[in-house]
This record gives structure tokens, sequence and C-alpha cells, in this order.
């Protein structure tokens, strides 16, 4: 069997189909750009058929992106199909993807009228008929032809079996078994493919797809199991997004396989290192948040928070890491304090910030430590200095206050943003104004204008602390300062200004932070790169 498995993008398809995620044609070929980066075999751009909007979209990348194979999705009907190669129109490396429902429940549902049949039998030849025409059609305007068995995970294998066999004769040249509905279980979904091996001599010829939803949580076992069973195309998407509950998530398909080589013996030839980048991209293009607890690309990733953990990764990383942020192009961030942290990580966090305790004092500071932690969810760099300083209680001092803000957003236009923020220091107020991507966006690069400098932001998030249309919002962002971490938050009805307060809470945290020239001298070093090296 080859030893190369096709990774298939469908985050700007199937991805995109989740409640809530729709993105932009401008989005759409950013993130195909980005995509090529991380060398994803095929990219699925979208539906043409559904709108004039999908059909722009698929369009457009195949004008702007070169590399990967350009596929786009057409139902086994003449006006998808047609729809689908005028889309594709031009490219050099395109595909038509074309399915039909093949389970009795959807037979049932989707074909109930006479005119497919009055009985189940015609109505099964009649998807075989349809499949047939759909594949046909397809090679009108491309080679390369995929074709898929909706609702495979439900269907009949004998049924499937034919279907399949159907389209290969056709000229189809990859087989999609998909697990739509999210029903099978690792196990079933192996022996469905090894089904279809058996009883479709012609599978020799093509590649087996696998296309896994996750509905019960099995989506990315399903995948790799269907891999162990002969499958040499894996269906998925960025973060996980799509349908329902989701699809098999690219990011831990690709390091399943690779960390686990010995048990597969199969490459993806996915860039790994741009999986972060790319999970990021995803997240501000839909709006979904990418959970901390994420596998890969969630941001506790690669931390640690309870004291045995602790005290053995910093011995050694792979005690409790299997793989390193490094390699999917997280930051190594692995010491968190928290309520659950101990007497090791705590003092070592303190040694590599360059911060000095003397033996007597270290009982005391600790137990001090673990009273603050008690109170909050998570202790910071700036934290720590005040804690070793004798201010537990981190009272940031206010360096920055923002005094007027607003924001204008147009139809057609970048949105833009003005701010007026007073300077302690320099007892003056600063005016500036921004345009972003968002007003959010355009919020931060006013305020940066008006300091003259920026900050690196880290992360974004915002949740509903209470309910109805006039919900409170809160907002917490995390800013970065050569290495040193630092957080910001608050909560308004009005989400806007909690984001542009937040912001301003992390850069006071940050002043407050730097106006103590003793501990300026750990900054330069990098704070979260010393944890590279272990600790004897």
């Amino acid at each position: 069997m080859k030893d190369k498995v096709t990774i298939f993008d469908t985050t700007l398809r199937d991805g995109e189909q989740a409640p809530g995620a729709s993105m932009t044609i401008h989005e759409k070929v950013r993130i195909a750009r980005q995509l090529v980066k991380l060398n994803a075999g095929v990219i699925e751009a979208g539906f043409p058929i559904s709108s004039p909007a999908q059909f722009e979209a698929v369009a457009s990348i195949v004008r702007d992106v070169q590399g990967p194979v350009i596929c786009a999705l057409a139902r086994a009907l003449e006006n998808d199909v047609h729809a689908a190669g005028k889309s594709l129109s031009g490219g050099e490396r395109t595909r038509i993807h074309t399915f039909i429902a093949t389970s009795d429940i959807h037979i049932d549902a989707k074909f109930g009228s006479d005119r497919y049949g009055k009985t189940l039998p015609e109505k099964r030849r009649n998807v075989v008929r349809m499949a047939r025409e759909a594949v046909q059609l397809a090679r009108t305007y491309t080679d390369d032809i995929e074709f898929s068995t909706e609702d495979a995970g439900r269907t009949d294998h004998g049924f499937l079996c034919e279907v399949i066999a159907a389209a290969i004769e056709e000229g189809a040249t990859t087989i999609n078994i998909p697990d739509t509905t999210g029903y099978c279980t690792p196990t079933e979904y192996a022996r469905m493919f090894e089904a279809v091996r058996k009883g479709v001599r012609s599978t020799k010829n093509v590649v087996l797809s696998t296309h896994c939803h996750d509905d019960l949580g099995f989506a990315v076992a399903n995948s790799i199991a269907a891999v162990r069973a002969g499958a040499r195309q894996i269906e998925c998407t960025i973060n996980g997004i799509g349908e329902r509950a989701g699809n098999a998530a690219l990011e831990e398909v690709v390091m399943a396989l690779r960390v686990r080589h010995e048990q597969f013996g199969v490459d993806t030839d996915i860039e790994a290192t741009h999986l972060a980048e790319t999970s990021r991209m995803v997240s501000v293009a839909t709006g979904f948040p990418v959970p901390p607890n994420k596998a890969i690309v969630g941001r506790n990733a690669f931390s640690h928070e309870a004291g045995i953990h602790q005290h053995g990764v910093l011995k050694r990383r792979d005690t409790y890491e299997i793989m390193q942020a490094e390699d999917v192009g997280q930051t190594s961030e692995q010491i968190r304090l928290g309520r659950h942290s101990g007497r090791h990580g705590f003092f070592s966090r303190l040694k590599r910030m360059g911060l000095h305790v003397d033996d007597s004092r270290k009982d005391t500071l600790y137990q001090l430590f673990v009273r603050l932690a008690d109170r909050k969810k998570e202790i910071h760099d700036a934290d720590l200095i005040h804690l070793v300083q004798g201010n537990a209680e981190h009272a940031v001092l206010q360096h920055y206050r923002l005094d007027n803000l607003s924001v204008t957003v147009a139809t057609g236009k970048r949105p833009k943003a003005e701010v007026e923020v007073f300077s302690v220091a320099a007892e003056k107020r600063l005016t500036a104004q921004g345009t972003g991507d968002g007003p959010v966006d355009a919020v931060y690069r006013a305020i940066n204008h008006a300091l003259g400098s920026s900050r690196k932001l880290e992360s974004y998030s915002i949740r509903s602390v209470s309910e109805g249309t006039g919900a409170i919002g809160e907002v917490t962002v995390l800013i970065r300062e050569s290495g040193a971490f630092f957080r910001g938050q608050a909560q308004n009805t009005d989400v806007i200004r909690a984001s542009a307060d937040a912001y301003i809470d992390a850069l006071n945290n940050l002043e407050t932070w730097r106006s103590d020239e003793e501990n300026m001298t750990f900054v330069g070093n990098g704070i979260m790169s010393s944890f590279e090296g272990g600790v004897a």
C-alpha cells in the first residue's frame, strides 16, 4: 500500500457549514493561501451550486491559489456538476467531488417520490444510475473525479459496493466512504473499508478516502482506523469545525499519524509548524474560539499546572509531552502556575525569571503563593513580581486611562476607531485614529498609535456573563513583551468598550511590571525560552 496519506482540507466547505461560521470570499482566499503553506494536498473550496458567493469563492481560489488540487462539491445532479465544473474553469489542478445518498434512511427521505421508483430496489437502481451519470458528466470538465456515498456508515455493505463499483467504472479516481452522521465506531468503520476493498476489485486503482463527523466523538479515531484499513486520503477541517459536532480535526489526525508513525507507517507531507498559525486564522475568520484544552493547537496543550507534572517536565520534557510545542508552531509555555502547582514549579519559575528568594523566605512565600492561587484562576508573571516584592494583592498602577472611544462601521469600508488615552506619567491626553479588519482591531490599532508602540496580542476571548439582549460581555486579552505575558480583563454591555478596556488593563499590567528597573534584567532573556533546558 502507498505510504502517503493525502490531507483533503474541507474547512472552506464543510467547515463553513457550521452554524455561524460563514466566511467572506476574501477570508476564504486568505485561508486557502495558508493551506498552501500547510502543504494540504486538496482544498475543497466550496459548493458552487448553493449560492453565487459560493461559486465566486471557488472561482477566486482557482485564480489566486496554486499548488494543491482545488475541489468543488456537487450533488449527483446535472446542474450541480455543471456549476462545479464552471467554477473550476481555468484551474491547473482541479477536482469535482460528486455525491449521492446510499443508506436506506437517506434514500427514503430524499428519493421518496415515485419518479425514483416505487420499491427500494427500484430506487436503489436509480441511485446507481444517477451516480454513473454524475461521474460521466464530471469527466467532461476534469479527469480528477471524487465520488462519495453519503451516509455510508448506515448503508448496506452489498449496495455500497455496487454503487462504488459503478462510479469507478465511469472513471472516478477517488472513492470517499463517509461516516456522514458520526454513527460508526472505529471498528465498524474499518470493517466497512475492508468490505469495500474485498467486494470491489477495482478499488486497487483508486484512492479510498475517509470523511468523518464527530457526533459521538469518534471522528479522529474513525479516520485513523480507516487509514489502517487502507484509506489513503483523510477529509478533515482546521480545528475540527463543521456540521453539528464538526469534522475530524486536521491537526489531530496529522499529528496522530506523525507521533505514532511506528503504528501506521504513513506520512502526510503537512508542514506541521504552520498548524497553530492556521488554527488561529480560522478561529478569527469564523469567530469560533479555540478551546484552551484543544489537542495540538489549544493554549493549554503544552502547559502544566499540577505540581507532579511540572516537576517531571522540568527535568525531562518527554515525561509528560509526547511532542514539542515547536513542532506544531505553538509557543512553549510549559509551566502555568495555579492552585495545583507545587513548590518545584513555583520556585523554578522564580529562578528562571531572575527573582532571587532567600531560603529563610521560601516557606512563607510559598504559603502566600498558595493563598493567592486559591483566589485567582492563574498566576501570571506580574503577580509573581509583586508577590516576591511583598505585595501579594498585586496592586496594578494605572499608567493609562481610556477617556474617549469612537468607532465607525460602514458597509463597504474598513472600521475606523478614534481614541483618547490619558497618560499618567506624561500628564497629557493622547489621541489617535486607526482602521482594521474589524472594530476591535481598529480600536487596538488606534490605541497603539496613541501610545506610539505596538504589543503582540497573544489571545483574545469574549464570553457572555449574563443573559438577554443587554447581556454583559467579558473580554480577556493576553499580550506579550519579550517573553513575559500580561493579562487584561474588562466587562461591559458594549463589547467594543470592554475590548478596549481589557487591552488598557493589560497595558497597565505591563507598565507596572516595567516600572521596576531591577526586574528589567530578565526581560531581554526571554522567560519562556529559558524552559528549553531541564532543571537538574
